[in-house]
């Protein structure tokens, strides 16, 4: 007799708000290259890039990303949906463990000037899948790649 594990979805909304000291100009800058992305996104410590990463930054592009992480393959899958230069970037994507689907989510970042730089607010909507991955988890992530970002955006200020 083959185990069955049971299916559940978690739904979930979670927003991080960020201040950077440089133009709005640049915190977009940091999402539409893969020569910029590359450097903050998924560029932790212990996560482990493997494949190529890809990224189509416009309406209706896509980005994949694959990479080892405590000892697990993880695959973000994304599509662009609104992109509006230096303003706001809408995309959906979906995350796989070890070939196994973990979450489905839809990520918006908010650009806005502030005296001094740049707020950014990312908010996430997600299906968290089968106990696999949770909000809490998905916002410690989210925050360590907004601080990751941070540090780009200001190593070369």
């Amino acid at each position: 007799m083959t185990e069955t594990m049971p299916r559940s979805v978690a739904h979930d909304t979670f927003s991080i708000e960020r201040t950077y000291p440089v133009a709005p100009e640049r915190v977009f800058a940091a999402w539409k290259t893969i020569d910029a992305k590359s450097h903050w996104f998924g560029n932790d410590d212990g996560i482990e890039s493997i494949g190529e990463h890809t990224l189509d930054f416009r309406p209706g592009g896509t980005e994949r990303l694959t990479a080892n992480a405590q000892g697990m393959t993880f695959d973000y899958r994304a599509t662009y949906y609104d992109i509006v230069e230096n303003e706001r970037i809408v995309w959906a994507y979906d995350m796989l463990m070890d070939g196994r689907r973990i979450s489905a989510s839809l990520g918006t970042v908010e650009i806005t000037p502030v005296a001094g730089g740049t707020k950014l607010v990312m908010t996430e909507q997600g299906a968290f899948l089968d106990g696999l991955d949770t909000n809490a988890q998905r916002a410690e992530g989210t925050e360590q790649f907004l601080d990751s970002l941070g540090t780009y955006l200001t190593a070369g200020a």
